[in-house]
């Protein structure tokens, strides 16, 4: 099986340091500080790249899994809002959540919704991801 590969490179202390993520294959290159992590600068962070992951993979799983239906989809967007917070062990994600919007032609609403919750923990991301506190799932059919 494949194995994937990405890098970072921090210089500089917390706060005034700055630093930068990317992917092994060069298709994403990005500079994170402490600002765009804990505060309101432009930029990104590790906890954005973790839910592009998410919803990535959840995406293609849930494709997947319409399609092992009898149901290929059209068109699956999601979605992922990654919660970072201070707890009593230090700053940890502790929530998740989800929002996906599907055109799945031919397909009841209850099919739908048994095949993207079934997805929520199927998904090799979702499954890594399983010290999570709280994944939250809104799946919503469209047509």
């Amino acid at each position: 099986m494949a194995i994937r590969k990405a890098d970072a490179l921090w210089e500089g202390d917390l706060k005034g340091g700055k630093g930068t993520m990317k992917t092994g294959t060069g298709g994403l290159q990005a500079p994170f500080t402490f600002d765009t992590r804990f505060g309101d600068s432009a930029g990104t962070n590790p906890e954005e790249l973790l839910g592009a992951a998410h919803a990535g993979c959840f995406s293609m799983a849930l494709s997947a899994g319409l399609g092992r239906a009898g149901h290929p989809p059209t068109r699956i967007e999601t979605s992922a809002k990654v919660h970072i917070e201070k707890t009593d062990a230090g700053f940890r994600v502790v929530r998740i959540d989800l929002d996906t919007r599907a055109t799945v032609p031919g397909i009841a609403d209850a099919a739908f919704q048994e095949i993207a919750a079934a997805t929520k923990t199927g998904c090799p991301i979702s499954a890594a991801l399983a010290a999570v506190p709280v994944i939250n799932l809104t799946a919503t059919l469209i047509g």
